[in-house]
């Protein structure tokens, strides 16, 4: 069922998830159908923020309704950073925490930051919609094309996305679904991947096509990706326990309210498994990491004619099941 809630003073609509069964819940992916065992029906959905007169303060929790819970406030013993929470294997305890209606704070009294930073990874696949190489008349790579951005382009809710108009005038927009990793996995197999995902989250994969796809990088992406800000994440993490099929999830992108991308997650060419098997036989993930699992048709570069960000824009993506990224454009 449909639920509004209150994030940081916008009204923002997601969808109320519930555990179909507590037990054997079928997610489908081109390895067979995985099944995953839940004791219970969590609903959590993690957050970064900063309190209104702490602005450096970064802070984790998780939402309660239009509430956050504090988890270091609530537990000092907990870190007060998602990231640590991962590398300390602590998302158990935070999941017990939350049996137990720790107090919490409106959530008018905070501002969202990015649900996580200081990660080691930014992994990103390319050309992995079928709707996406349909709109290029490409057919879809047999193996999954992996690029990476820079972790310090992260940003956050309602932040952002800060334009060097003076070296590229070509910058697109592409809401991606993006996994967090939750723990280190080296050389795991397409059927144990999800077991090493601790959520999702919405991403934008900022893209300046004139560097990324023209001659000004010699044809590598790496800079075309990676400016300044150019990986907006938020606003929240779901867990995986509440996310349902995360390779059937609807996926939009609007700018100024005019709605650019619409698809669904079961148009992934390379699904997640077999995107996590490929990474982790080369290098390993490590807890926080994060995976950009590809953008569905309706991009900028591709409509007749172009159309790219200008300062001024701004851009909601929304994933079912995660929530509504806001994303605001200026001028560097």
């Amino acid at each position: 069922m449909n639920n509004t809630i209150l994030i940081a003073g916008r009204v923002i609509t997601t969808i109320k998830t519930h555990c179909r069964v507590k037990r054997g819940f079928n997610i489908t992916s081109d390895v067979g159908v995985r099944k995953i065992s839940f004791s219970s029906c969590r609903n959590m959905k993690f957050v970064q923020f900063v309190y209104n007169e702490k602005p450096n303060d970064i802070r984790v929790g998780y939402l309660e309704g239009d509430k956050v819970v504090d988890i270091n406030k609530a537990d000092s013993s907990l870190p007060s950073n998602l990231l640590d929470i991962l590398k300390n294997g602590d998302i158990e305890k935070v999941k017990k925490l939350k049996s137990s209606n720790p107090p919490s704070v409106p959530l008018p009294s905070i501002k969202l930051a990015a649900p996580i930073h200081g990660n080691d990874k930014v992994l990103c696949i390319g050309l992995n919609y079928k709707d996406h190489c349909e709109e290029q008349k490409l057919t879809p790579p047999e193996v999954p094309m992996i690029f990476s951005k820079f972790s310090s382009t992260i940003i956050g809710q309602k932040d952002a996305v800060r334009l060097r108009t003076d070296v590229t005038d070509k910058v697109d927009w592409e809401v991606e679904l993006t996994v967090v990793i939750g723990k280190k996995a080296s050389n795991v197999k397409a059927a144990n991947a999800f077991d090493y995902i601790m959520g999702y989250t919405v991403a934008q994969d900022i893209s300046a096509r004139d560097w990324q796809k023209g001659t000004r990088n010699g044809g590598q992406f790496l800079l075309g990706k990676s400016m300044d800000t150019f990986c907006p994440i938020g606003p929240c993490i779901t867990t995986s326990d509440e996310i349902g099929d995360p390779q059937n999830l609807d996926i939009k992108c609007s700018v100024n309210g005019v709605l650019k991308q619409s698809s669904n997650t079961n148009q992934l060419v390379h699904k997640i498994p077999n995107v996590i098997e490929r990474l982790s036989s080369v290098m390993t993930l490590l807890p926080g990491d994060i995976i950009l699992t590809g953008t569905p048709g309706g991009v900028g570069m591709y409509r007749s004619p172009p159309e790219y960000l200008k300062p001024g824009d701004v851009i909601q993506s929304e994933i079912q099941n995660i929530g509504v990224l806001e994303t605001r454009v200026e001028k560097f």
